[in-house]
C-alpha cells in the first residue's frame, strides 16, 4: 500500500510538473548566449558553439515585416535554423529565437497595435515556432515608445500593448509551453508619456525572465570614450554617469520585475576610438580623472568623432572588436593580456578595461575576464536568474564565458 500511494504521488507530480515549462517550475539559472545566425557561414558555425557551458540560446534574428502575418530570417542565414534547433535539443539546451533586434523591430508598434492584430501576430509566431519546434521566443523589441533605429513605426502605447499582447499569447496553448523572454533597456519601458514606466510588474506575470542590454553605453556617438558595459557607474563623474549594471538592476526591480527574473546582458565586444597620444595620458594630479602616473591612460579621454577606426572583420566600419578580434588585432595576446607595446587601464569605478595602441593611436573600451568575473559576482550577489553573452561568437578560447560561469556559480 505505501508503495503504491508514492507511485500515485510521484504520477500525480510529474502530470503537474508537465503542465509548467521547465524553467518556470524550476527557477533554473540561465548561462545564455545570443547566436548570431549571420555569423553561421562567416567564422562561427553551429558546430563551434560550446554547448556544454549553456543552458539557453538564442538564434537571432527573426525580424517584423510590413505584414503581421509574417516575420523574416533573411538577414540571419534561414537554412541554419534547423541545425541550430537540432543541435540545442540534443545538447538539452533551450532553443529559443530572438524577435525583432535593431533593425528588425520597426513594425512591432503596428504589429501589436490592435486586437486584431495582436491575434494574427499570435498565430505568426505561433506557426513559426511549430514550424522550427522552438522551446521559447525572446521579445527584442528596440524600443517600445521610442525610435530605435530610425524607421520604427511608434505609439504612446507601444508598451501597454505589448503587455496586452503578451497576456494574450501566455494564454494561448502554444504559448502556455514557451519560454517568453526579453531583452531589455536599462531603463524599464517608456509610458504613454514617454517616461521609465513606474510599474512593469504585470510583465514578470508573463515572462520568464527579461534580459537587460548592458552594452553600447559609451560609443562613438557619446562626447567621450567611456565603458561600454559598466558594472557601476555612481562613483563616476556625474556627466559620465549613462547606466550601469547596477543602476539598471535597481531601475528594473523598483519597478516590479524580481531580482530572480533579470538575466544580466553582457558583451563579448568592444568600440573602438580615435584618440590621440596628448589625450590618451593623464599626466595631470588635479584632473578630475586623479590619474597622474606617466603612462597612466585617461578615463573618459575626448575622441575624433570624425575617424573612427576600423573594427575586425565582423565589426567593420562599426569600429567593434570581438574579444578574438582584439587578439587578432594584436591588441591582447592569446591569454587575453595586453600585447607587448599594449598601454592598458582598468577602471576600478566601471570595472571594466581599456586598450589603447599609441602607434595606430586606436582606444578600445571593452570587457576581458576581469570585468567579466566582476558582473559574475554581482549576478550572484544581487539574486539574478543569470547572464547572457552577445554574442557566442565573439569569445575567444572561452576565457569570458568560463570566467563568468565561475564567478556567478554556474
Amino acid at each position: 500500500m505505501h508503495t503504491l500511494t508514492t507511485a500515485l504521488l510521484a504520477a500525480l507530480l510529474l502530470s503537474v510538473a508537465r503542465a509548467v515549462p521547465l524553467t518556470r517550475r524550476s527557477g533554473q539559472s540561465i548561462a545564455a548566449a545570443w547566436y548570431a545566425g549571420w555569423h553561421a557561414s562567416n567564422g562561427f558555425p553551429v558546430s563551434a558553439i560550446s554547448w556544454g557551458k549553456y543552458n539557453t540560446l538564442v538564434y537571432s534574428f527573426a525580424e517584423t515585416t510590413p505584414s503581421v502575418d509574417s516575420i523574416t530570417l533573411q538577414g540571419s542565414d534561414p537554412d541554419v535554423l534547423p541545425d541550430f534547433v537540432s543541435q540545442a535539443k540534443q545538447h538539452k539546451v533551450a532553443a529559443l529565437v530572438g524577435i525583432g533586434g535593431w533593425s528588425g523591430s520597426a513594425y512591432f508598434s503596428s504589429d501589436l497595435g490592435s486586437q486584431e492584430n495582436r491575434t494574427k501576430f499570435a498565430n505568426t509566431l505561433t506557426n513559426f515556432v511549430q514550424q522550427y519546434n522552438l522551446d521559447g521566443l525572446n521579445f527584442d523589441w528596440e524600443y517600445p515608445g521610442v525610435q530605435g533605429a530610425g524607421n520604427n513605426v511608434v505609439s504612446p502605447q507601444d508598451t501597454s500593448n505589448f503587455l496586452t499582447f503578451l497576456q494574450e499569447f501566455r494564454n494561448t496553448p502554444t504559448g502556455q509551453k514557451l519560454i517568453l523572454a526579453a531583452s531589455v533597456p536599462i531603463l524599464p519601458f517608456r509610458d504613454a508619456q514617454g517616461n521609465p514606466s513606474k510599474d512593469v510588474s504585470g510583465f514578470a506575470k508573463v515572462l520568464n525572465y527579461i534580459s537587460i542590454m548592458n552594452f553600447d553605453i559609451f560609443g562613438s556617438w557619446s562626447s567621450a570614450v567611456g565603458p561600454n558595459a559598466p558594472l557601476a557607474d555612481s562613483c563616476a563623474p556625474a556627466k559620465y554617469q549613462q547606466g550601469s549594471a547596477q543602476g539598471a538592476v535597481n531601475a528594473w526591480t523598483a519597478a516590479g520585475i524580481p531580482a530572480n527574473q533579470i538575466v544580466l546582458g553582457v558583451p563579448s565586444y568592444g568600440h573602438s576610438y580615435r584618440v590621440k597620444p596628448s589625450d590618451a595620458f593623464a599626466n595631470d594630479p588635479s584632473s578630475e580623472q586623479g590619474l597622474s602616473s606617466e603612462g597612466q591612460l585617461a578615463a573618459y579621454p575626448p575622441f575624433d568623432a570624425n575617424d573612427q577606426p576600423q573594427g575586425d572583420s565582423w565589426g567593420g566600419s562599426s569600429g567593434t572588436f570581438e574579444f578574438w578580434g582584439l587578439v587578432q588585432g594584436g591588441f591582447l595576446d592569446t591569454q587575453g593580456n595586453p600585447a607587448q607595446g599594449i598601454y592598458s587601464r582598468f577602471d576600478t569605478c566601471s570595472q571594466t578595461p581599456y586598450l589603447y595602441n599609441k602607434t595606430s593611436e586606436v582606444m578600445v573600451s571593452y570587457d576581458n575576464p576581469d570585468s567579466f568575473t566582476a558582473k559574475g559576482a554581482f549576478i550572484k550577489q544581487a539574486g539574478l536568474r543569470g547572464f547572457s553573452m552577445w554574442e557566442a561568437g565573439g569569445d575567444y578560447k572561452d576565457l569570458l564565458l568560463d570566467a563568468i560561469r565561475l564567478s556567478a556559480g554556474l
